[in-house]
C-alpha cells in the first residue's frame, strides 16, 4: 500500500535526464500546475490515447447519437489489432458499454478500432476526430493517427496535453467518468482486471489510464480526489510498471501537500527548483545504482529504425524468471541469452532484472517482461527443451 504522504522521491523510480521521463500534476478545479518537470517534453502517448478515444464516444452518449445498449460490428481491421486485445473476430458485435469496460480495464486495441470506425467511419477519420477535439481542449501539442496508441511515428503528445485531456473528461463528461474506477468486467463469463495497480493502492485515486509501448516507456494518466479537491497527474516515459506507479503516487502526494498549503497558482522559482531538485536526486541515484533499472531488448526488427514495441503491456503483464544471481551483469547475462532462445516467440519483450534484498545481500532476479500468460507458458516451455532454468511470474509477484 502507498504510504499517504511521500513528499520524498525515492531512487526506485529514478530517472537519468537524457531519459524520456517528463511528469506534471495539475489542480483540476482551476488547472493551476502543482508540479512539472519536462511537462512540454513530446512523446508518444501510447494507450492513453484511449482517453480521447472514449472522450469521443462520450459526446456520442451525451448527443443521443449512441446508447449504452447501442452494438457495433466487428471489421477485420478491428480484429486485425496487435494485443491487447478482447480477440474479437469480423462479423462480431459489441455492446457500446461492453467496449468502454474493455478499453478502460484491458486497453483492448481491436476494441478502440471498433469505436472509431462506428463513430468515423473509419480509424483515419476517426483520428482527424481526435485531432480536432484536442485542439478544441487547448492540447496543442497533440496530433493523433490512430485510436488505440499502437505504434506511429506521428502520433504524439506531451504530459501537460494528457493532463489537460483528464481534466476536461472528468468535467465534461462527470456523468461517465465512473467507468475509469472500473476494477473488472466480465466478458463473455471471464473476468478481466483493471490494468490500472494505482488506481487499486492510492487513496482517492479514481482512474484515468495506463500505457506503454516500448518508443514511450511506462505513460501513466491518473487522478485523484482527497477533501473535495481533484488533481490530474501524468507521468511519461517511467522505465518499468511499478516504478512508474511509485513515481506517480510520489508526485500526487506533493500535489495535494501544496493544494493544502495553498502553494499552488503562478508557479514560483522556488517551486521549480524543488522539482527539478527532485529530478536531480533520481539521477544521481540512477547513476550510483543503475543494478535497479531495466532495459529493453527488441526481440524482432524495429520499424522506421525505432523500437517502437507492439501494445499496451502494463503491471499486469506475465514475466519469466531465468535465474537469480549475486550481481548485475550475470542477470542480465542471462536474461539476454533467454531472449535470444526465444527468437520470434514473441515480438517484443524487456528485461528486468529485479533487485532484492537476501538477509544483508541481494539478489539480482534475471526476469523477462509484458508477456501474456500464453506466451510466458510457451516461453518457459521452449527454455525447458533448451535445458535452461525458468520459471513463471504471475502479475505483480
Amino acid at each position: 500500500m502507498f504510504a499517504a504522504t511521500m513528499l520524498a522521491l525515492q531512487p526506485a523510480a529514478a530517472q537519468p535526464r537524457e531519459s524520456r521521463y517528463a511528469a506534471i500534476v495539475i489542480d483540476a478545479d482551476d488547472g493551476d500546475v502543482l508540479y512539472a518537470v519536462n511537462p512540454d517534453r513530446r512523446s508518444y502517448p501510447a494507450s492513453l490515447t484511449k482517453v480521447m478515444t472514449l472522450y469521443l464516444m462520450f459526446d456520442a452518449l451525451d448527443s443521443g447519437r449512441m446508447s449504452l445498449a447501442t452494438t457495433m460490428p466487428v471489421s477485420a481491421h478491428a480484429a486485425a489489432q496487435a494485443p491487447s486485445k478482447l480477440g474479437l473476430r469480423p462479423g462480431d458485435r459489441i455492446s457500446v458499454e461492453d467496449a468502454v469496460l474493455a478499453l478502460v480495464t484491458k486497453s483492448a486495441n481491436d476494441v478502440a478500432v471498433v469505436i472509431a470506425e462506428a463513430l468515423g467511419g473509419s480509424e483515419d477519420s476517426f483520428a482527424a476526430m481526435m485531432t480536432r477535439k484536442a485542439r478544441q481542449l487547448g492540447m496543442n501539442a497533440t496530433t493523433y493517427q490512430n485510436a488505440s496508441g499502437l505504434p506511429d511515428l506521428d502520433q504524439i503528445s506531451t504530459p501537460r496535453d494528457q493532463a489537460l485531456l483528464g481534466r476536461a473528461i472528468a468535467r465534461n463528461h462527470a456523468r461517465h467518468y465512473h467507468y475509469f474506477s472500473t476494477r473488472q468486467f466480465k466478458w463473455r463469463g471471464q473476468p478481466i482486471s483493471t490494468h490500472n495497480r494505482l488506481m487499486l493502492r492510492y487513496q482517492g485515486a479514481d482512474g484515468i489510464k495506463t500505457g506503454y509501448i516500448n518508443a514511450s516507456g511506462f505513460n501513466l494518466l491518473a487522478s485523484a480526489k482527497r477533501d473535495g479537491r481533484r488533481i490530474v497527474g501524468v507521468v511519461f516515459g517511467g522505465d518499468t510498471a511499478a516504478g512508474r506507479d511509485r513515481n506517480m503516487a510520489q508526485i500526487l502526494d506533493k500535489g495535494f501537500a501544496r493544494v493544502k498549503a495553498g502553494n499552488h497558482g503562478i508557479r514560483s522559482a522556488q517551486a521549480e527548483d524543488e522539482d527539478r531538485a527532485d529530478l536531480d536526486r533520481l539521477i544521481a541515484a540512477t547513476q550510483t545504482g543503475k543494478a535497479s533499472g531495466s532495459k529493453t531488448l527488441s526481440m524482432a526488427g524495429a520499424r522506421h529504425g525505432e523500437d517502437l514495441g507492439s501494445g499496451d503491456v502494463d503491471s499486469d503483464s506475465w514475466a519469466i524468471q531465468v535465474g537469480a544471481f549475486g550481481s548485475h551483469k550475470p542477470a542480465h547475462q542471462a536474461a539476454s541469452a533467454a531472449a535470444s532462445k526465444l527468437g520470434g516467440l514473441v515480438s517484443r519483450a524487456t528485461i528486468d532484472i529485479d533487485k532484492v534484498k537476501a538477509g544483508k545481500a541481494h539478489t539480482f532476479r534475471a526476469r523477462l517482461t509484458g508477456f501474456t500468460e500464453d506466451q510466458a507458458r510457451a516461453a518457459c516451455k521452449r527454455l525447458a527443451k533448451a535445458k535452461k532454468d525458468c520459471k513463471l511470474v504471475q502479475p505483480s509477484s
